[in-house]
């Protein structure tokens, strides 16, 4: 290293070149713990993580984003794609909210996370459903999964491109806003595992 190249310090290293990772606040103090807000140019680790006890922990949220979003044959493989669709939607969201988009893609996250739901026990020959608390790194899948389903269902047979499809859902999901496919998949798998307590 030459005396007069500039150290890259990692506070100084901003998502896209434009949003900053270091002011991002988490309020749900079981999810802070899996949402990965660690510095990062370009959120592309070549899953180096894969395959290993809770390595998804350690991928960056918005890389998370990013491959959840790689769901149906139009974006499967396609990280480039998919890539490019979350840059874009993050400068839509910077624009209708004035907010640094990371910050509403976790309020989202937090909002669509489901705190329980069913799971089948069996008694004799008689299945009976019943609540049961979610791990919060099944949360934090659910979540996004849900997220990026919502943004795909509503581009499909539809004029909107997904980045506008997937910066609506989460600004809505942000809002906690029951419009959002996320929220309202949340809210009926709660609903069903409250009947079945």
């Amino acid at each position: 290293m030459m005396a007069d190249e500039p150290i890259l310090q990692t506070n100084n290293i901003l998502l896209f070149g434009k949003y900053g990772l270091s002011e991002i606040v988490t309020r749900d103090g079981g999810l802070a713990k899996y949402i990965n807000l660690n510095p990062v140019l370009v959120p592309h680790s070549n899953a180096k993580h894969a395959n290993r006890s809770f390595g998804k922990s350690k991928v960056n949220i918005v890389e998370r984003l990013m491959n959840n979003m790689m769901r149906t044959e139009v974006f499967t493989g396609k990280k480039m794609k998919s890539y490019r669709a979350v840059k874009d939607a993050f400068q839509i969201i910077q624009d209708k909210t004035k907010k640094n988009p990371v910050q509403v893609l976790v309020e989202a996250l937090e909002n669509a996370a489901p705190r329980e739901e069913i799971t089948r026990l069996q008694f004799g020959g008689i299945s009976v459903p019943k609540a049961v608390d979610i791990a919060p790194s099944r949360r934090l899948d659910i979540a996004l999964r849900n997220i990026c389903k919502g943004a795909i269902q509503s581009s499909f047979k539809n004029t909107k491109p997904i980045e506008l499809c997937l910066a609506d859902e989460l600004i809505l999901a942000a809002k906690n806003d029951m419009n959002s496919f996320s929220v309202a998949k949340k809210e009926e798998v709660e609903r069903v595992a409250q009947s079945a307590r």
